[in-house]
C-alpha cells in the first residue's frame, strides 16, 4: 500500500511541476520551495512516508547527496562557454576563492568566539556555509551555452567552482576535530596538499573533458562510429572524472566542473564565435544521426545533447534531494528554532556574504548593481547539506551540533532567496540598460 502512495506521490509531483513550470518561473517560488514542503509534509512532522534519520543514515544520504552534486556541477560547467581569456571569467574566479576563503574565516570566528565552539567544528561549519548551491540556483544560470550575461555567469562560475574549493576547509576541520592543531602536519605540508588537491582536480577534469570532446567527436565524423547514448556518455565522464580524482587524493567536485567547461572548451574551438544553437538551428528535426557525423556541427551537437541530458538529470536530482532534505528538516524543525541558528543566518546573509563579495569584486568591471545583486544571490542548500553529512560520518560528535543551525542556514536560504530571486532579477534587468 505504501509504494503504491509512494508512485502516485511522485507521479502527481513530477507531472504538476512539468505543467506549471512557465507558471512557476513568472512567480516569487522555485521548485525546490515546493519540493522542500512537499518533503517536510511526507516527513516524519507530517505524513510520515518518509522517515530519514540524519544521524542513522548518514553514509546513504552523503552518498546520494555526492551523486546529486556531481550531475549539477558538469551541467554548470557546460553552460559557461567563454574564452578562458574573457573578463567573464575574473568575477567567478574571485568569488570561488578570495570570497569563499573570507565567508570561511568570518564564519568560522563568530562560531569559535560567539558559539564557544572548539576549533575543529567551527572550521567545518564555516566552510560547510562558505559554498553557494550549484542545484537550486539553476534559475541564475546562462540561459543558454554563449550566453554572456556576467552576472548570470559570475554566479554560475562560483557555484560550480566552490563546492570543490571548500573541501579541503571541511576536512582540516574534521581532522582538528580528532587531533589538536599542533599535532597537524607542518603548515607547509597542508599548503603542498592544498595545491596538489586543486591542480591535480583541474589537470583531471580538463583532460578527461577534452579527450572525451575530441575522441567521441572524431569517431562520429570520421568513421560514423559512437553515435548516440549522449546521456550515457555524460553520466561516464562525470563519474569517471570524479573517481579518477578520488583516486590521485584531489579534489572531485572541482574536476567534474572543469570536466564540464573543458568539454565546451573544445566544443568552442571548434564552433566557433557562433554558438551551439545558431549552429544547429538549421537541423531539421530527427535529423540528428546526419549533425552527428557533420564536421562543422559534430562538436556543437555532442555538447548540446550532453547538456541537454545532465539538465534533465539535475532536475530530477533537485527533487530528490530537496524532498530528501525536507524529511531530515521536518524530523528535526523544532531544533531550528533558537537564538544560534538565526543569529548564524543574519551574519551570514546580511554581513559575511555581501562584505566578501564585495571586497573580492575590488578591481573588476562589475557595476554597483552587479555586485550588489551578487551580495544577495549566494544560495545555501545542497553542497551545506553535503558538508554537514560529511562532517557527521567522519566526526559524529563533535558536528551533532552543527546541525540545526545548517539545516536552518538552507531552509531560509530556499524560502528567503527563493522568494527575493525573481523581483530582485527584475529590478537588475530592468535598471541595467539605464547604467549601459
Amino acid at each position: 500500500m505504501i509504494e503504491a502512495v509512494w508512485y502516485v506521490l511522485v507521479g502527481v509531483l513530477l507531472i504538476a511541476m512539468a505543467l506549471a513550470r512557465n507558471l512557476i518561473s513568472r512567480l516569487p517560488i522555485t521548485g525546490a520551495m515546493i519540493y522542500l514542503a512537499v518533503g517536510f509534509a511526507i516527513g516524519p512532522a507530517g505524513a510520515g512516508l518518509l522517515d530519514l534519520d540524519i544521524y542513522r543514515d548518514t553514509h546513504v544520504l552523503r552518498v546520494i547527496t555526492e551523486a546529486g552534486l556531481i550531475v549539477a556541477l558538469f551541467a554548470i560547467g557546460l553552460h559557461l562557454r567563454a574564452p578562458l581569456g574573457d573578463r567573464l571569467w575574473s568575477p567567478p574566479v574571485r568569488l570561488a576563492l578570495p570570497a569563499m576563503v573570507i565567508t570561511i574565516a568570518a564564519m568560522t570566528a563568530a562560531a569559535y568566539y560567539g558559539l564557544q565552539l572548539a576549533l575543529g567544528p567551527a572550521l567545518i561549519l564555516g566552510a560547510a556555509l562558505a559554498p553557494t548551491d550549484p542545484v537550486l540556483a539553476s534559475e541564475l544560470r546562462p540561459r543558454e551555452a554563449g550566453d554572456d550575461d556576467p552576472l548570470r555567469f559570475t554566479l554560475s562560475g562560483e557555484g560550480g567552482a566552490n563546492d570543490g574549493a571548500a573541501y579541503p576547509f571541511v576536512l582540516l576541520g574534521v581532522l582538528l576535530c580528532g587531533m589538536p592543531a599542533k599535532a597537524l602536519d607542518p603548515s607547509w605540508m597542508l599548503a603542498g596538499q592544498l595545491a596538489w588537491g586543486i591542480a591535480a582536480a583541474v589537470a583531471i577534469g580538463w583532460a578527461m573533458g577534452t579527450f572525451t570532446q575530441t575522441l567521441v567527436a572524431r569517431l562520429r565524423i570520421r568513421y560514423s562510429k559512437a553515435l548516440g547514448f549522449e546521456g550515457f556518455l555524460a553520466l561516464g565522464l562525470m563519474t569517471a572524472c570524479y573517481g579518477v580524482t578520488l583516486l590521485a587524493h584531489a579534489y572531485g567536485f572541482l574536476a567534474v566542473f572543469c570536466a564540464g567547461v573543458a568539454l565546451r572548451r573544445r566544443e568552442m574551438r571548434a564552433t566557433g564565435e557562433e554558438t551551439p544553437r545558431e549552429a544547429l538551428h538549421d537541423v531539421p528535426h530527427g535529423e540528428g544521426r546526419q549533425a552527428a557525423k557533420d564536421p562543422d556541427l559534430a562538436h556543437a551537437y555532442l555538447a548540446e545533447s550532453m547538456m541537454a541530458f545532465s539538465v534533465e538529470m539535475e532536475r530530477i536530482v533537485e527533487l530528490a534531494l530537496m524532498l530528501i532534505v525536507g524529511s531530515v528538516v521536518s524530523a528535526h524543525w523544532r531544533d531550528l528554532i533558537g537564538w544560534a541558528p538565526l543569529a548564524m543566518i543574519a551574519l551570514l546573509f546580511f554581513v559575511a556574504r555581501p562584505l566578501a563579495v564585495q571586497a573580492a569584486m575590488i578591481g573588476t568591471r562589475a557595476r554597483w548593481r552587479e555586485r550588489l545583486v551578487a551580495s544577495w544571490l549566494g544560495f545555501r542548500g545542497v553542497g551545506t547539506f553535503f558538508y554537514l553529512l560529511f562532517a557527521l560520518e567522519h566526526a559524529p560528535e563533535q558536528a551533532r551540533p552543527l546541525t540545526p543551525i545548517l539545516l536552518a542556514v538552507i531552509v531560509m536560504s530556499i524560502f528567503l532567496h527563493g522568494f527575493t530571486a525573481l523581483p530582485v532579477l527584475t529590478w537588475y534587468y530592468r535598471e541595467k540598460p539605464a547604467e549601459e
